[in-house]
């Protein structure tokens, strides 16, 4: 693909985890990359490891759930990279904690970064995809959406993330758009660390214990979801749409 023609794509929670494995694995697809993340700084190794290896990148900073900020941050992808016509909504926080200790604070977080953040992203960044008659959309959902202990915000929110993706899939289908949901399961990244801090429990220990409950017995890296994601942002997945597919080493209902 030529520099002209390249594709772009952004990236959200692009510092690190599923989405600097994920930005990384667009780029050596042929795909200009714009990583963003809360600040611009925090983008920068990404985007390091991308433009070092040959590939085309742009550090963004953006509060996903801001208005104003997503906005400005698209215009700014669209004047220096181009349209963009890929998204992965994969910014993320948690704030775990048992409903009756979890604030308004906890909840209004991790609601507006996941739900409310990928609508304003999605809702910024669509009518580039609409205007080229071509687009994919990836949500990062979670095994979470089934329930898990201590993270009644994040559960919500990823099980929302779910009926969103259906929802866009149905709306931009006959655009050329499509949009599916990935739902890791087990992942190292700092995100679970933090939860096995919270828990008290070792990271090692952490995953040693995971691994026992999963049929191939290893839990996932970022590169595991960002396979995942590169087949879904293909010219091979347009008949691929509204689809939430499980990256948990084995099946879950």
């Amino acid at each position: 693909m030529s520099e002209a023609s390249q594709r772009v794509a952004i990236v959200t929670g692009g510092a690190r985890g599923i989405g600097a494995g994920t930005a990384k694995r667009l780029a050596a697809d042929g795909l200009a990359v714009a990583v963003l993340d809360l600040k611009e700084g925090d983008s920068q190794g990404t985007v390091d490891a991308i433009t070092s290896a040959g590939g085309n990148a742009l550090a963004v900073g953006a509060d996903v759930s801001d208005a104003g900020q997503v906005k400005a941050a698209v215009e700014k992808v669209v004047t220096e990279l181009g349209p963009p016509v890929v998204l992965i909504n994969n910014a993320g926080v948690i704030r775990d904690n048992m409903l009756f200790k979890m604030t308004d604070d906890d909840w209004d977080t991790v609601i507006g970064i996941h739900l409310r953040g990928s609508f304003l992203m999605s809702l910024a960044c669509q009518k580039h995809m609409v205007d080229a008659k071509w687009g994919r959309i990836v949500n990062l959902s979670s095994s979470s959406a089934l329930g898990n202990r201590g993270q009644v915000n994040y559960s919500a929110a990823k099980a929302g993330l779910q009926g969103f993706t259906k929802t866009l899939a149905i709306e931009l289908g006959q655009f050329g758009v499509t949009a599916n949901a990935v739902a890791p399961g087990f992942i190292a990244t700092d995100m679970t660390a933090a939860t096995a801090a919270r828990l008290g429990i070792g990271f090692e220990e952490f995953q040693q214990a995971a691994a026992t409950q999963i049929p191939v017995r290893r839990v996932g890296t970022p590169d595991d979801v960002a396979h995942v994601i590169s087949f879904l942002v293909s010219d091979g997945a347009g008949f691929v749409s509204g689809q939430v597919i499980y990256v948990a080493g084995g099946p879950l209902c």
